[in-house]
């Protein structure tokens, strides 16, 4: 089966920053497992997770649109638990703007796509 969203550069970028997220908290302390870094590995994971869901379900504009909405959603999420890793100074400030400016960009790539849903529509089969 091909899957199809993988070849989506918003996916790709998502996914990219997400295992960046995995691997900066890392370093975040014990007392943060359950809370911090539990939310914002969840929530940078959620967005991959909601483009997939929403690509499977292009052919219904709405369906769509509402998963990338929700991806959107985990985007903006995930920009909060990347400030309060920097407000608790688990992360540097250098490391917080780059996360930070990569999530607006992948909330303006969705943004597209829920503004647009009929550019994803599956080809026609004959």
């Amino acid at each position: 089966m091909n899957e199809g969203f993988k070849d989506l550069k918003v996916y790709q970028l998502s996914y990219k920053l997400a295992m960046e997220i995995f691997e900066v908290s890392k370093k975040f302390p014990k007392e943060e497992v359950y809370s911090l870094t539990n939310q914002i590995r969840r929530s940078s994971r959620s967005i991959c997770a909601n483009i997939a869901e929403a690509y499977r379900k292009r052919r219904y504009p709405k369906s769509f649109t509402s998963k990338i909405t929700d991806a959107d959603g985990e985007t903006s999420e995930t920009i909060v638990w990347v400030d309060f890793a920097q407000s608790c100074s688990y992360i540097d400030s250098e490391t917080h703007n780059s996360l930070v400016n990569s999530y607006r960009e992948i909330g303006r790539m969705l943004g597209g796509m829920g503004d647009n849903p009929e550019k994803f529509l599956p080809k026609q089969q004959i």
